[in-house]
């Protein structure tokens, strides 16, 4: 009798090897570099070869006597990238299929009603006269950082923020976050985590970056979002757990749901109601100003029109709606500029991301209500610090709010 493969670790190799065929697939890689070095030296995997693999290992993972939430995660992983081996081998895939395969989550359109609404809310909000979104473009431009101020700025609050997460959470005392200044790329921010407890975040240049939105891309890239989830997993779950599945992380799986729903909550779990004067103190030390509860009304006004960029890529990839049209209803209803709609095309038609918008607007919209579930006086904290420590899926979430 052959021996019972090791599931985790064929994993891994099975997530390296996607690597090959796609750059950028692999996240993230911590664990030993042996074992990708292996990977390197095979013959040139296949897409149809990585798709017979993905179902042999999900066969296997019903007998590999696994912890149950283990088995799930890895069950999930499985599911998200043997559709991402039928998409490559050229398979027809219809995207809401794609979709719910990688996450976990089925999509429905936004509501104009809701958006409509927004629009409303952020005509009262928002000073002086004329269209609704030239107003918010100006108040959009009052806002921005200036670009030779934009490192200083986010070092301010990545500091704030890191003692905030310290005293909450706890992270490794020799953990470190580099910041650089990037161009060219389809994103406003990207986490590179290297392992060790270290990250490198990424800051596109391209996209005017506002004094009142850098909070929130700080605390989604590092803390407590992305950098803090990486480092806490590398402690708990690879160095004291031995759950060497977790040593990679791969693109258009569960985990990035998971992992883009709690780094989009890092304001709210860090500093909660208030943020927006917090914020406004921390870059007031520097000399850079604005209103931060304006800022934060307006936020929250604004957040039911983060589904639109979802609607986008359904009109995009299941209705077959022509770019053009798309980029005018991202305009029309997300009241950006038509330079800004087309950004956002790009991500969407990008081969590797073009169903990634659906981590953001489910992933938020999930654990949101998650969090809001939460026991009776039990604070935020404790119900978050699971999501940066648990290897939790969208499914398992999903599970948890419907046994109430």
């Amino acid at each position: 009798m052959a021996p019972a493969l090791d599931v985790p670790l064929e994993y891994v190799r099975l997530g390296l090897r996607f690597d090959r065929l796609e750059s950028g697939f692999v996240d993230a890689y911590t664990g030993d570099g042996r074992v990708r070095a292996a990977v390197e030296d095979e013959p040139a995997p296949t897409p149809q070869g990585l798709r017979d693999q993905a179902r042999a290992l999900q066969v296997e993972l019903a007998s590999a006597d696994l912890p149950a939430d283990r088995a799930g995660f890895l069950r999930g992983q499985l599911t998200g990238l043997e559709c991402t081996a039928r998409r490559m081998a050229g398979e027809p895939v219809a995207f809401l299929d794609e979709v719910s395969s990688y996450f976990q989550v089925d999509l429905t359109l936004g509501d104009p009603a809701a958006y409509a609404a927004a629009h409303a809310e952020l005509d009262v909000l928002l000073p002086g006269s004329g269209p609704l979104a030239d107003r918010y473009a100006a108040h959009r431009r009052r806002e921005e950082c200036p670009p030779a101020r934009l490192a200083e700025a986010v070092h301010a609050l990545s500091s704030a923020l890191r003692d905030r997460v310290r005293a909450e959470y706890g992270l490794p005392e020799v953990e470190t976050v580099r910041y650089e200044v990037v161009t060219d790329k389809p994103w406003s921010g990207f986490n590179y985590y290297e392992g060790d407890y270290r990250s490198r975040v990424a800051i596109n240049a391209d996209l005017p970056h506002r004094l009142g939105q850098l909070p929130h891309l700080v605390a989604h890239e590092a803390y407590p979002g992305h950098h803090t989830e990486h480092c806490r997993k590398e402690l708990g779950l690879v160095e004291r757990g031995s759950r060497l599945e977790h040593t990679v992380f791969l693109v258009n799986t569960p985990e990035c749901l998971m992992a883009e729903g709690l780094a989009d909550l890092g304001m709210q779990a860090a500093i909660g109601p208030g943020w927006g004067p917090w914020a406004a103190e921390v870059l007031a030390d520097l000399g850079l100003h604005f209103d931060g509860h304006l800022v934060e009304r307006i936020a929250a006004a604004a957040a039911p029109l983060n589904r639109v960029r979802q609607d986008a890529a359904v009109l995009l990839h299941d209705r077959g709606a022509p770019a053009d049209e798309v980029a005018a209803y991202i305009q029309r209803w997300s009241l950006v500029s038509g330079d800004r709609a087309r950004q956002q095309l790009r991500f969407l038609t990008h081969p590797l991301w073009r169903a990634y918008t659906t981590t953001y607007v489910e992933g938020f919209d999930l654990l949101s209500r998650w969090l809001d579930a939460r026991p009776a006086g039990q604070p935020v904290a404790d119900r978050f610090v699971r999501l940066l420590d648990e290897p939790l899926t969208p499914a398992a979430v999903a599970g948890e709010l419907r046994a109430g």
